[in-house]
């Protein structure tokens, strides 16, 4: 069975992902927006993933975020890793190619076997919120040429549409949870959360002849409350089906994938799935790979951004109201956010 691409989305080996109006949600009358939150919440409890569209991040805002930050990566190597990324608390900085790995495991020697052995074949750029002292965003303006200054401009305005979004995914969840619309704001309002530009770069196709199953990103869960994701038109995002299969996320023009993280599943009590995924090289085409056997042959470069939503960190996470009848049918343990994503973090880097 081949996946259908239309208002359902993605529909394959049990996996549903649906494309969501979110227009109703944000300007339609009471039924109408809770007849979008019920289809978020469905979509949660079912995959965990769905496409968003209208959902108020203008076009043309995103078809520049996509070209500025690829003029960003092509940067000296030297220029880059003045800007690196240093500690799991902050995650700010540049990420270059092989550092990380991400995986579903949290076993610091695993994921460096993995990281040996199978690197994600990416590099990308971490943006937190401003402001927050100790941990300064690694800006390219510090350059003094025109593109550095207008990344930095771009990406700051960016981040806080991004989190404006956030708020309002949050609120759709609340309404569909039964709880009242505004139960998340106290816990968004912060921003807390990880604006992330990747590259993919142009991989030789011997690479996927030696190895097969190389991924250009590992399969992980998120790990925070909601990742919104902007894709390319390459694509190469796969999810795992309730059979095991690698389903495609394939690209759907002005949609965002919206996905739930591991935080959010704890916080619903696992009424929420936090679904594995991965990045893979898209299946070649006919003939793409007839000159493999050339060193210099390579599949093109992908990009795309994800913005990985979390709870404010001063926040305490626990099982949310309406998901346990009683303490012992806590699944989890209430726990600090900023603590909880740290040390997922430091795993996987």
């Amino acid at each position: 069975m081949t996946s259908q691409i239309a208002m359902t989305g993605v529909e394959q080996d049990g996996l549903r992902m649906p494309v969501i109006d979110f227009g109703a949600f944000r300007t339609g009358d009471p039924q109408q927006r809770q007849q979008v939150a019920d289809q978020v919440v469905e979509a949660f409890k079912n995959s965990g993933f769905l496409y968003l569209k209208n959902h108020g991040i203008p076009k043309d805002q995103v078809q520049t975020v996509f070209r500025t930050f690829a003029k960003f990566f092509e940067r000296p190597q030297a220029q880059k890793d003045e800007l690196a990324w240093t500690t799991p608390r902050s995650n700010r900085g540049y990420v270059t190619s092989g550092r990380e790995k991400v995986t579903h495991s949290n076993d610091p020697e695993e994921v460096a076997k993995q990281r040996a052995s199978n690197p994600d074949l990416k590099e990308s750029m971490e943006i937190g919120r401003e402001g927050v002292e100790g941990m300064p965003n690694q800006w390219p303006d510090r350059f003094g040429d025109e593109d550095g200054i207008t990344f930095t401009k771009l990406m700051k305005q960016f981040f806080l549409t991004c989190k404006d979004l956030h708020v309002n995914v949050m609120r759709a969840i609340a309404v569909g949870m039964g709880l009242e619309e505004q139960f998340f704001d106290t816990f968004t309002d912060g921003g807390d959360n990880n604006l992330r530009l990747l590259h993919y770069p142009p991989v030789r196709k011997s690479v996927f002849l030696d190895k097969p199953d190389q991924v250009r990103a590992g399969e992980h869960s998120d790990y925070g409350s909601i990742t919104l994701l902007f894709q390319d038109n390459v694509g190469g995002l796969e999810v795992k089906s309730p059979r095991g299969t690698w389903v495609r996320a394939t690209p759907i023009p002005d949609t965002i994938v919206i996905n739930a993280g591991d935080l959010l599943s704890r916080w619903s009590n696992e009424t929420i799935k936090s679904t594995n995924h991965r990045v893979i090289q898209p299946p070649p085409k006919d003939g793409e790979m007839d000159d493999a056997d050339n060193p210099n042959a390579c599949f093109s470069a992908r990009y795309s951004i994800a913005y990985f939503c979390n709870p404010n960190f001063d926040k305490l996470i626990e099982a949310l109201p309406g998901t346990f009848e009683n303490e012992a049918a806590k699944k989890y343990a209430a726990v600090n956010s900023g603590d909880y994503l740290e040390m997922r973090l430091a795993a996987t880097y």
